[in-house]
């Protein structure tokens, strides 16, 4: 049986009209029901959100870049008004904006921030008036971050948020890395600032990126909130996402830096090249409190992901070196002989490239624990995961990493061990949208899990999860590239991914 899936291209940015203000002027409104749109005299659409009328806050209102939309425009419930023009070329003035706030029962006695993409920087002040003009998409998300996390005393004068923006004008850096096509040595290439390198991990990425700001900028240390804003260009995934915030958190943690951090997406019409920007500023604590560890990030976009620091000392649950080591062995051992399997299933259903993915993971694995500690579980699964992350790839691979990092962690204050897999599985579940009945590998994992922490009997839990792992054959794939496929294609082939899992699984408890 063969497949052929015809390469989905994007939709240009003349077919989703990105350059019409008109198509999110009629959008935003349904979405979001206090907004109302103002056609000022030249035609120009203007979004304002009538639930700000009553904010004792300085108002917001922000003039963005038309083809290059930002998800902060949609997203920030602070802002007053927004609209967009075309940059270098100014269509309505900051006095503008501030007559429609005030005709239309804003407090602007309170004073008015408008933020404006441009191709000028510049802050310029006027009655009740500031105006920050901003180059690039990176920038305008980052302040418009700022102003939305500003402390509470902050926004309420004006004087004070022109004080925050002057530093912001004074000590922000960027930096813009993108993918190119052409690979060098074994992996895709990505253009940074100053040089083109290999994207060998997000962490490798991130630490030369995060470190080529930190050099430019101010001297470390001191009463400073180190305040970083990531854009992805062009769409990463959620999980792609939340990988990179991961690693962001983690290289400030590390160097002992307080800070915030927040994200957003820009769409780039006048390019399809995927990407990602980071900006960072320097502030005085008397402006933002530091908020170092990002939240999951999958129910909203602007939340940031979670991690922790290696731990010290001995967990709650024992572990035997020699008892451990047999398990993972046999689980090893059995995915690597079921490869050709996996890979045929594949082959049918998805891109080929699962069963190689999990068979070169259980090698990794192998490898590293072969002069490892395994009394010592949950250090050295940490450290396992740190490995696992550069030479894991796939889909697949960012999931294990995630489940396992959690487990790491879960494995140090868990009472048993099914309470700490059912902890590593919840957190795993923030991450993707993926649940039991998607034709995932999750349609293994849960049941086992679940049935684990309910009988504590593993092979009834080995059983629940076999039965999930047939249920696929039946089931329409609505996660992954499978859900790119006619029902009909997948019907009598597991998914592979669950598959996998479940030989994994069985391995491991053979050696029981």
């Amino acid at each position: 049986m063969s497949v052929v899936v015809e390469q989905t291209l994007p939709y240009t940015a003349v077919e989703l009209k990105l350059e019409d203000p008109t198509r999110w002027a009629r959008l935003f409104p349904l979405m979001r029901p206090s907004i109302k749109v103002i056609a000022t005299t030249n035609e120009q659409a203007v979004v304002v959100d009538t639930a700000l009328a009553g904010s004792k806050n300085v108002l917001i209102a922000a003039i963005g870049s038309v083809g290059n939309f930002s998800s902060k425009m949609l997203s920030e419930s602070h802002l007053a008004a927004f609209t967009t023009e075309r940059p270098g070329n100014p269509t309505l003035s900051a006095e503008e904006l501030q007559t429609i706030l005030k005709n239309n029962g804003f407090p602007t006695q309170n004073g008015v921030v408008v933020l404006r993409s441009s191709t000028n920087p510049n802050l310029r002040t006027s009655r009740g008036i500031v105006e920050f003009s901003v180059e690039g998409g990176v920038k305008f998300d980052h302040v418009l971050s700022l102003l939305s996390a500003m402390k509470s005393d902050i926004k309420l004068s004006l004087d004070k948020t022109q004080a925050l923006l002057e530093h912001f004008a004074n000590t922000a850096t960027r930096t813009t890395s993108t993918f190119r096509e052409n690979k060098i040595g074994k992996g895709p290439s990505v253009s940074h600032s100053l040089e083109i390198a290999e994207f060998s991990s997000a962490k490798s990425a991130v630490d030369k990126d995060l470190g080529r700001l930190l050099s430019s900028g101010p001297l470390l240390g001191g009463d400073l909130i180190y305040s970083v804003h990531c854009s992805d260009i062009n769409g990463f995934s959620r999980l792609e996402n939340n990988i990179l915030a991961h690693e962001l958190s983690e290289n400030l943690a590390n160097k002992h830096l307080a800070s915030h951090t927040s994200h957003s997406t820009i769409l780039d019409s006048h390019s399809q090249t995927r990407g990602w920007a980071i900006s960072l500023c320097a502030l005085p604590s008397v402006f933002l409190s530091p908020r170092s560890k990002l939240t999951n990030s999958i129910g909203s976009m602007n939340e940031t992901i979670s991690s922790t620091k290696p731990r010290e000392g001995t967990s709650k649950i024992q572990f035997s070196d020699s008892q451990v080591r047999k398990i993972i062995i046999a689980g090893c051992e059995r995915v690597i002989k079921e490869e050709p399997t996996i890979t045929e299933y594949d082959t049918i259903v998805g891109d080929g490239d699962c069963g190689y993915t999990l068979r070169d993971g259980a090698k990794q694995v192998l490898s590293f624990i072969r002069n490892a500690d395994l009394s010592k579980l949950p250090s050295t699964l940490g450290a396992l995961v740190d490995d696992l992350e550069v030479n894991m790839g796939g889909t697949s691979g960012a999931l294990y990493c995630i489940f396992f990092s959690s487990l790491a962690q879960n494995l140090w204050d868990a009472p048993n061990f099914p309470a700490a897999l059912k902890a590593s599985l919840d957190h795993l579940l923030k991450y993707t949208r993926a649940r039991l009945g998607d034709r995932t590998c999750l349609d293994c994992l849960i049941p086992f899990v679940d049935t684990l922490v309910k009988t504590g009997n593993s092979a009834k839990a080995l059983a629940e999860a076999r039965k999930g792992v047939e249920t696929t054959k039946k089931l329409e794939a609505k996660m992954g590239r499978s859900s790119y496929l006619d029902e009909s294609a997948t019907r009598g082939v597991p998914d592979p991914g669950a598959y996998g899992l479940l030989m994994l699984l069985e391995g491991m408890a053979s050696a029981l």
